[in-house]
């Protein structure tokens, strides 16, 4: 079976190399010529332009990593090139309402459409990635091989108490999760999850650096002696990976990240957010179903950006109007 990868970022190029390790034939293009040399320096097959698609053999399957912003686009573009019994995997973020359209209109061409949620970040190369696919049976049947090469595998985890016999595809780390659009639903929520997840733990460790900094501001946490310790937030993030039950692979990553920059000083604290963070709040609103700290992780990070700021002003001024009362002092250092 032969993939094209198009799309040669950090994910795709990662995804183009883990098949292949996998003895997948890859076939790689990127509108950026030096993505594509990047990986053509590798050994692999490239491609010029997308006219050279209709050169490669059938039936055909490209894998699609672009933005979301360009992912239609790109799939018309693509399908330009394909013919009935061709496959599109649309492996990026995108919306799952949008896989549904855009495999309605590859379906009126005889085009297959697959949605993947792809998992596993710039460190999906090593350890593979997770995988939540939507599709139809037959078509995510015939692409399993390629799914099992590039999810983690069994040994990524010991096997839940409980499961018995043959191992499922899930216990690997793929799932086929139901029709079109139902691998993006299920990846959309697993990023909103991760929102709230990536929060609780930052709002835990303010908390403890709040009673560090109490060591020289003392108002920082109370104003009173027993919340003011000298607390090496290095050194608990690291007991926290090993037995507590707050250790995860973000937790890793966290405390990766204060061994390297003991007081994050290389970082702004201005927090960026995916759609995907965004599509599961208004998803949630839209089913009626309480999202309550998936929300505040997603308006935490715009606070984070500043966008708060006016709102703070406005608070201010209020209180100095009806109270008389002064502006808090900013914290040194802020």
């Amino acid at each position: 079976m032969q993939i094209l990868m198009l799309g040669l970022g950090r994910m795709g190029a990662g995804i183009a190399r883990r098949l292949r390790q996998h003895s997948v034939d890859v076939v790689g293009f990127d509108v950026s010529a030096d993505a594509t040399r990047a990986l053509a320096a590798d050994g692999f097959a490239t491609l010029t332009s997308l006219d050279e698609i209709a050169t490669l053999p059938t039936p055909r399957t490209v894998w699609v990593m672009v933005p979301s912003q360009v992912t239609a686009q790109t799939i018309r573009d693509v399908a330009a090139h394909l013919t009935a019994g061709d496959t599109i995997i649309d492996g990026g973020n995108s919306f799952y309402r949008d896989d549904i359209a855009n495999a309605a209109w590859l379906r009126e061409r005889g085009i297959n459409f697959v949605d993947v949620g792809t998992s596993g970040g710039v460190y999906g190369l090593e350890r593979g990635f997770s995988l939540m696919i939507g599709g139809d049976q037959d078509v995510v049947g015939r692409l399993a091989p390629v799914f099992t090469a590039l999810a983690p595998g069994l040994a990524a985890a010991p096997r839940t108490p409980g499961r018995t016999g043959d191992a499922r595809p899930e216990e690997a780390g793929w799932l086929h999760c139901g029709p079109v659009g139902a691998g993006h639903f299920v990846k959309m929520v697993h990023n909103g999850i991760e929102y709230g997840a990536m929060a609780a733990y930052a709002e835990g460790l303010n908390l403890l650096e709040a009673a560090r900094a109490g060591i020289a501001h003392p108002t920082s946490v109370g104003g009173v002696d027993e919340t003011r310790y000298d607390l090496d937030l290095a050194a608990i993030t690291e007991v926290w990976r090993r037995g507590s039950v707050v250790a995860s692979w973000l937790l890793d990553l966290t405390a990766q990240a204060f061994v390297e920059d003991p007081h994050l000083d290389g970082y702004t604290g201005s927090v960026a957010d995916s759609g995907e963070g965004r599509w599961t709040v208004n998803t949630a609103v839209d089913a009626g179903v309480p999202a309550t700290v998936l929300s505040a992780a997603l308006m935490g990070r715009f606070a984070s950006r500043g966008n708060d700021l006016h709102a703070n002003k406005v608070l201010s001024a209020m209180r100095r109007k009806f109270g008389g009362h002064a502006e808090a002092p900013k914290p040194e250092g802020r």
